[in-house]
């Protein structure tokens, strides 16, 4: 096998294990009512002060719209909590409830151990190298694709 076919085959089945992976930690028994997306809304919203809606859509690269419909259903099963801002009726803010912090830390949680066996694994001087590489990915998939993205 050629390292290029190396390469596209270990990328393609990261890729494809981190979501099938999460997805499965991620929705346990007591966050069976959401979704692995709603997890990373719930990311998105995070712990400390409120966001608006607009602010929120635009970290997760969706429209306000579409983040609506996300928001009304967490907001139903007592994950988020939102409100109107009172200086601007336009702005809405959402914030965490105790339920939403829960889901939140238990995505965290996830997080930390994969990061923690991932570094685990590696030398002190292996770590800052695939930091780098992963660092190179993101911008080459920033750089190509999200500028066809504003071209379209």
């Amino acid at each position: 096998m050629t390292t290029d076919e190396t390469l596209n085959e270990l990328l393609v089945r990261l890729f494809k294990d981190i979501m099938e992976i999460e997805g499965r930690c991620l929705v346990t028994d007591p966050y069976r009512d959401i979704s692995y997306n709603d997890f990373h809304i719930i990311e998105a919203i995070g712990l400390q002060e409120p966001k608006s809606m607009t602010a929120t859509a635009k970290l997760m690269g969706v429209t306000t719209g579409t983040l609506t419909k996300a928001m009304d259903a967490l907001t139903d099963k007592g994950y988020v909590a939102r409100e109107r801002s009172r200086q601007d009726k336009r702005v809405v803010w959402i914030s965490l409830t105790e339920k939403g912090k829960a889901a939140y830390k238990h995505h965290e949680k996830f997080h930390r151990r994969m990061i923690a066996h991932v570094k685990g694994q590696l030398t002190e001087q292996e770590t800052p190298i695939l930091i780098y590489a992963l660092a190179k990915l993101i911008d080459y998939f920033q750089m190509i694709y999200k500028q066809e993205d504003a071209d379209e």
